[in-house]
């Protein structure tokens, strides 16, 4: 792996995940129509960062898989899981932040049976939004999973780091059991602090990664 390719994809990484942070930063909270006219421009203004943060996150997930890779390749079947997991929440971003309020903005004064139509259309887009929120933490946890394992295992990265991972994994599968809301806006900025801390930490050493280095401890 050429240093500067590291360097890049370590920054594109690290950017991607402050982007992602920020987007939920600024995430408002849903609710009636009246409501999400009030917020639709700060629902377009935080979908659209969120929209930009997918582009450098599959750049520092490209580069974060080649750093890992082996043999058995392992690291790019990461990497596949992680860009399915990525193509699911821009697709949630485009519906849920973008196409939503410009919908609700057109239908705002709408009344008698067509205000019913037009939330039962809304209710269908925002089904749409937690089958895809749920994807995206179905295939990135994957993704984390085997990057994780390919930390300890290579010690390209140190290990603690590959346990961090496999830790943040095995407390999703207990949120999951307990049947815990992934998908409403607590839990989601919940899900993604945890993993953001991940890959904070991942773009750190993939910048300063090279080919010889490798961490014992």
């Amino acid at each position: 792996m050429e240093k500067e390719f590291g360097k890049l994809s370590g920054y594109s990484l690290l950017i991607g995940a402050s982007l992602m942070v920020l987007t939920m930063v600024l995430h408002p909270s849903g609710g009636d129509m009246d409501h999400i006219v009030k917020i639709s421009r700060m629902a377009l203004l935080s979908h659209s960062i969120g929209v930009l943060s997918t582009v450098f996150t599959c750049f520092g997930f490209y580069g974060l898989a080649t750093a890992l890779i082996t043999r058995s390749r392992l690291s790019i079947l990461g990497l596949g899981f992680s860009v399915f997991a990525l193509m699911a929440v821009l697709l949630a971003a485009l519906l849920n932040g973008i196409v939503l309020p410009l919908y609700v903005l057109q239908q705002s004064n709408t009344t008698g049976p067509a205000r019913e139509t037009v939330l039962l259309i809304i209710q269908y887009g925002l089904t749409i939004n937690a089958a895809l929120a749920y994807t995206f933490i179905g295939g990135y946890t994957i993704a984390m999973l085997i990057w994780s394992f390919g930390m300890v295992k290579t010690m390209k990265f140190p290990k603690w780091l590959g346990y961090w991972g496999i830790l943040l994994v095995l407390i999703s599968l207990v949120a999951a059991f307990l049947q815990l809301n992934f998908i409403s806006v607590t839990g989601f900025t919940i899900y993604v602090a945890g993993i953001v801390s991940w890959i904070l930490i991942s773009a750190y050493f993939l910048i300063n990664f090279t080919i010889n280095k490798t961490y014992e401890e």
